[in-house]
Parts: C-alpha cells; sequence; structure tokens
C-alpha cells in the first residue's frame, strides 16, 4: 500500500466520520432535551401533588404559631391553681403538645422556615420563663399580667415568624 492509496482512503472515510460525529452530537443533545422535558414533566405533576401539601403546611405553622402567641395563649389557657409554677408547667406543655402535633410540617415548609418557627416557640417558652422568675411574680394571675406587660413593650416571638411565613408563601405565587 502506498501512500496515494492511504490519502485516498483518508478522503473516503473522512466525511464519514464528520457525519458520523455530527450524528453523534444531535443525537446526544436530543436524548439530554429529552431527558430535560421528561424531568421537568415529572416535576410539574409532582408540583401538582405536593403545592397543596405545602400551602395546607403553612396554613398549620401559622396556626401554630398563632395559638402560641402569648397574648392568645394566655387567654385561652385558664391557670389551674394560682401556683405560678404550675400555670408555667401548664404552659409551656401546651406549646410542646401543640409543637409536637405540628411536627411533621417540617416536611413541607423550607428549613428556614421551620428553624424560626422552632426560634418563635423557644423565645415564647423563654418569655414564660423569665415571667415567673421575676419577683414580683407570686400568682399565676400575676404571670399572665407580667408576661402581657412584657408584651407591650415588644412584639411577641411569633410575630417575626408569621411575617416570614407570609413571605415564603407570597414567593410561591
Amino acid at each position: 500500500m502506498d501512500i496515494d492509496t492511504l490519502i485516498e482512503l483518508l478522503f473516503n472515510i473522512a466525511p464519514a466520520l464528520i457525519v458520523g460525529a455530527i450524528a453523534y452530537y444531535f443525537f446526544k443533545q436530543h436524548i439530554e432535551n429529552e431527558t430535560n422535558r421528561r424531568h421537568f414533566l415529572l416535576q410539574k405533576d409532582l408540583q401538582k401533588e405536593t403545592y397543596p401539601l405545602r400551602l395546607q403546611a403553612y396554613e398549620r405553622m401559622t396556626l401554630f404559631l398563632e395559638r402560641i402567641a402569648p397574648n392568645k395563649l394566655l387567654t385561652r389557657v385558664n391557670p389551674t391553681s394560682a401556683n405560678k409554677e404550675d400555670y408555667e408547667s401548664l404552659l409551656i406543655a401546651t406549646i410542646e403538645q401543640e409543637f409536637e402535633h405540628n411536627l411533621t410540617q417540617q416536611i413541607y415548609v423550607s428549613d428556614q422556615c421551620w428553624s424560626i418557627t422552632q426560634a418563635a416557640k423557644n423565645a415564647t417558652i423563654q418569655m414564660i420563663r423569665k415571667g415567673t422568675q421575676q419577683e414580683q411574680t407570686d400568682t399565676a394571675d400575676k404571670l399572665r399580667e407580667v408576661v402581657l406587660t412584657e408584651l407591650m413593650d415588644k412584639p411577641a416571638p411569633s410575630n417575626a415568624a408569621l411575617a416570614f411565613i407570609k413571605q415564603e408563601v407570597s414567593e410561591m405565587w
């Protein structure tokens, strides 16, 4: 085989190699586009199913935050005795029970939303404990008064969490 035959063979094979490379490139692009399309359609179908669940979770978190807002909690949960420690325990147990009832909602809300909700719960409990430790607080009714008075000076911890939830839900539209 001489060099002329080799060059002629190369000229004959070159168009086939070019056509093969172009076909491979277009086939690869087609497969990628098809995969992306299927992924998009799957996401779209999943979103139809999960969107109502996510909204329901945000509704439940809103209800939880409204229920643990100190002004509403203190009017809803009446003291069983005049003992401030018993009332503190009752309030904290009520908050914890509400929280445990909504634990599964963390699957549907963002991590940041869940963290802010937990922080609001903990801050509310801290507010109640702080009110119990004050010297002027000697009865359950006085504890109610101290906590409600503190709310006049600053907003309830759940207000910031509610504002965050509203913002996050508005971004879903």
